[in-house]
């Protein structure tokens, strides 16, 4: 054959198959502008996470659906603002992120991640959760977090119901301090052995570990190892054995300060 034919023939199969493609898409769009979504109860909402904390249920999503989207049922699927219903769920504290998509037989899938939180501070009244970023966001009325528990004079001023990073830098850094701090407590013996983590009046971390009468003087959350290295050699010593001391000042370098 010619190479003028084959470059005939060629260039025919390309105009076949791009007419079959225009043929296909365009039928395709007329279907997606008659299939509808169906209804709330065919709503399709996986949490990928539901087995580690159980904040959100499909209830939850259908409800703010409900609620913030309005009316999707019966809608041409072509027609269903997915962007908007992601940014509608991602709006919620405990949500981290969120897909959506529709599906042929009219089926609406929303899947989530929940936040995860790594610490919980409890002021007053007023308690929150902070995940490893740093976002804030409000305890939750359902589902819970076996996270270290923060209280007592907390140097950050976080409003009821507020989600997002803290506004002054100070306040961010003091933060990400803390977040830093259960981080290396996280997996050593230190994360069952206290208990308790408090803030007094002048802004120093007070641990009150499982057992004994010792309320270890921990200071700011800087210079965590040294500080956990003092406390360990506390206990190696053999002065944790007495039962002698209320208070162990752990603040200063290469110093362990017992008082009865």
């Amino acid at each position: 054959m010619k190479p003028i034919y084959r470059r005939g023939l060629g260039l025919l199969l390309i105009l076949g198959c791009a007419a079959v493609w225009i043929v296909t898409s365009s039928m395709s769009v007329r279907s997606r502008r008659t299939r509808t979504c169906q209804g709330k109860g065919s709503l399709d909402v996986i949490v990928a996470d539901s087995l580690e904390r159980r904040f959100v249920n499909k209830e939850d999503v259908a409800g703010w659906m409900e609620k913030e989207y309005g009316v999707f049922a019966g809608l041409p699927l072509d027609s269903v603002d997915l962007p908007r219903i992601e940014r509608l769920v991602e709006a919620h504290s405990v949500v981290r992120s969120c897909q959506a998509w529709l599906t042929d037989d009219g089926i609406l899938h929303i899947e989530l991640n929940q936040r995860q939180p790594v610490v919980r501070f409890e002021c007053g009244d007023n308690g929150y959760y902070a995940d490893a970023t740093g976002f804030v966001f409000p305890l939750q009325e359902r589902g819970g977090a076996d996270v270290p528990v923060v209280d007592g004079h907390i140097p950050m001023k976080i409003p009821a119901g507020f989600k997002g990073t803290p506004e002054k830098a100070d306040e961010a850094a003091w933060l990400a301090q803390m977040i830093g701090l259960v981080n290396t407590l996280r997996g050593t013996v230190w994360e069952k052995n206290i208990v308790r983590i408090s803030v007094d009046g002048k802004k120093n971390l007070v641990f009150t570990p499982r057992e004994g009468n010792e309320r270890f003087l921990f200071g700011q959350p800087v210079r965590v190892n040294e500080k956990l290295g003092l406390m360990e050699a506390y206990y190696k010593s053999g002065l944790a054995d007495r039962g002698e001391y209320r208070s162990v000042d752990v603040r200063y370098r290469k110093q362990l300060i017992c008082r009865k």
